[in-house]
């Protein structure tokens, strides 16, 4: 994603790069890489530290899509627009913006029936759940009432009333699939969303990046920029 996003900047002709980072000198971030008025990240939660440093230090409006942040890195990231335009998500992709928007309105007007989510993605993927699937995990149940089950074995037994079932599933190059079941009595509702190449998050996040060096301070969601 990070080398895709860099030809995407580069082509776009609105936007010179000034350095790129990664295991090997993601160090520089701290004190020695140059001012800049954006920073991207799509890159490894163990960044984060050094993305922090970076922005704080600069001032740069800060562009995440890295996954798999706990709890507390989200709070971090949340803090860091009290000094900085900031947007995390964890999809860039239009149409996953407008399948959680449609899994709110599902889950809603069916609030009695089984959900399971199921994600797939490429066999390099290091996190699992999805940050996508956790997105869509959130527009069932925002409130977090609900008892998430991160797949299922052995005699499990009947399924919960209030339980949503999280399902990973990995292989090959995939770019990304996204499913939400819906299951009532003798019928069952699928929405389902399919990347078929990683540019649409290329896509996304450079149109994202476009508007938030317009914004002040604060931290915005990906709907707020697109749609707000």
């Amino acid at each position: 994603m990070g080398k895709l996003i860099g030809k995407a900047l580069e082509a776009d002709g609105g936007f010179v790069v000034l350095g790129t980072y990664d295991i090997d000198n993601i160090d520089q971030l701290d004190d020695g890489a140059p001012p800049a008025e954006l920073a991207i990240d799509f890159s490894n939660k163990a960044a984060l530290p050094h993305v922090l440093a970076y922005v704080r230090r600069t001032g740069a409006a800060l562009v995440c899509g890295t996954t798999g942040f706990d709890a507390g890195e989200q709070e971090q990231l949340r803090a860091l627009g009290e000094c900085a335009p900031v947007i995390w998500s964890g999809n860039y992709s239009l149409g996953v913006a407008a399948l959680r928007h449609a899994t709110t309105l599902v889950a809603e007007a069916v609030a009695d029936w089984d959900v399971e989510i199921v994600e797939t993605h490429h066999n390099q993927k290091a996190d699992a759940p999805s940050g996508t699937a956790e997105m869509l995990r959130a527009c069932v149940d925002p409130a977090g009432e609900d008892t998430v089950v991160y797949g299922r074995q052995g005699m499990v037994g009947a399924r919960g009333k209030r339980e949503i079932g999280m399902h990973a599933v990995r292989g090959g190059t995939v770019a990304g699939t996204h499913e939400v079941h819906f299951f009532g009595v003798d019928e069952e509702l699928c929405l389902t969303h399919r990347a078929t190449s990683r540019q649409i998050f290329v896509n996304g996040a450079v149109a994202a990046a476009k508007r938030l060096l317009g914004r002040g301070r604060g931290f915005y969601t990906f709907d707020e920029l697109m749609f707000g």
